[in-house]
């Protein structure tokens, strides 16, 4: 049976959550603190991430903590802001 890595579990997850799956991207960096996953979304997509009062986010991040105890590794999750394209 295949483990299922922190990123796998992370990519599937939101991708059945946002309504663009096609603009999920995940970048993974590995520290002495353990793994910090980045997770950039769609812009119309940040509020189905969060959820309300962050319980979706929280969720996610323990599920996240799971998965990676798993694998005996220390996993964090990071919701980039989407960046505002504001040209005049």
């Amino acid at each position: 049976m295949e483990k299922i890595t922190e990123q796998m579990f992370l990519d599937t997850a939101i991708k059945a959550i946002v309504t663009h799956p096609e603009d999920v991207s995940i970048t993974r960096e590995i520290s002495e603190m353990g793994v910090l996953l980045t997770v950039d979304v769609n812009k119309e997509d940040i509020a189905r991430i969060i959820g309300r009062e962050g319980k979706i986010a929280n969720a996610l991040r323990l599920i996240l903590r799971a998965v990676a105890y798993n694998n005996n590794v220390r996993a964090t999750l990071k919701i980039s802001e989407p960046i505002e394209n504001n040209t005049v």
